[in-house]
């Protein structure tokens, strides 16, 4: 059964807690946490909060920055990964996005292998963890800052390299949803996704995020999802929405729209259900 989530990059002024009371009470399945608000409450504490609220874990985000386009070393990031895969053990997250960092000064050759070296050393403790490490990656003109894996061929390749069911994919629609041959090649990804998450737009993104209510925009969202379901994805959707309309907006319509759109997808399955990616690098 479909289940959504919703990232706490949607709703980004609110804590922790205010997150977990409010997703709740709006009808959602469960939370993509950000390490920043965790951090915010307390690891401890905050999984305390999350274990309380009965929701679920879609994510934890983020970890990476392995080129030091952040200005952490190679070896600072590959900690701050092993201190995230034991966090998002320890929430019950099934995944955790990773952003590769930006190419910066490297040729693309280098960023490559030094993203390779990092997952090398990080893998196995996802594995003993069971936990899947979810490569996302972006769009240049609107995510350069955060990967130089820019398109979903050289993903897929990258992880193909890997014999192991610890590594995989995380598609943002907002990113993606506007490429004409996505729809094509959703059979090919649905095997190696981890994690959707559901970002609407009017245009196709550039510079700045900017994304607006689900069904709102230009993505044809509904045709992804269907397909999606139809290819045998069975993992979470996660609302992640933020920018400008959404920023203006009352968060709490923003989850309630949310979750009427999805419920619309769904059929009302998921309401039926219910009734019964800031990093933090280790000092």
């Amino acid at each position: 059964m479909a289940q959504l989530a919703v990232s706490e990059l949607t709703t980004f002024r609110w804590s922790l807690e205010e997150d977990l009371e409010r997703y709740k009470a709006a009808g959602a399945s469960a939370i993509g946490v950000w390490r920043q608000k965790l951090a915010d409450a307390g690891e401890a504490r905050g999984a305390e909060f999350i274990a309380a609220s009965g929701l679920k874990v879609s994510s934890l985000q983020w970890a990476g920055g392995f080129t030091g386009s952040d200005g952490h070393s190679h070896q600072e990031s590959i900690a701050d990964a092993r201190q995230a895969i034991d966090t998002a053990a320890m929430i019950g997250a099934p995944c955790l996005i990773i952003h590769s960092g930006a190419r910066g000064v490297h040729t693309h050759n280098h960023a490559r292998r030094l993203l390779k070296q990092a997952l090398t050393k990080i893998l196995p403790l996802a594995e003993e963890r069971g936990i899947v490490l979810a490569l996302e990656p972006m769009k240049v003109d609107c995510g350069g800052e955060f990967t130089f894996i820019n398109c979903f061929e050289e993903a897929l390749k990258l992880i193909g390299e890997y014999k192991s069911s610890a590594i995989g994919l995380a598609l943002d629609t907002y990113h993606w949803g506007h490429q004409p041959l996505l729809l094509e090649r959703i059979d090919n990804l649905a095997p190696r996704l981890a994690l959707v998450q559901l970002g609407d737009a009017h245009e196709p993104p550039r510079g700045e995020p900017n994304r607006c209510l689900l069904g709102q925009g230009t993505i044809p969202l509904r045709q992804i999802f269907d397909r999606l379901n139809a290819a045998g994805y069975k993992g979470f959707y996660e609302v992640e929405l933020m920018g400008e309309e959404i920023e203006a907006a009352d968060y709490r319509e923003v989850l309630a729209h949310s979750v009427r759109t999805f419920r619309e997808w769904t059929g009302g399955q998921e309401s039926k259900v219910q009734g019964a990616k800031s990093k933090v690098v280790p000092s």
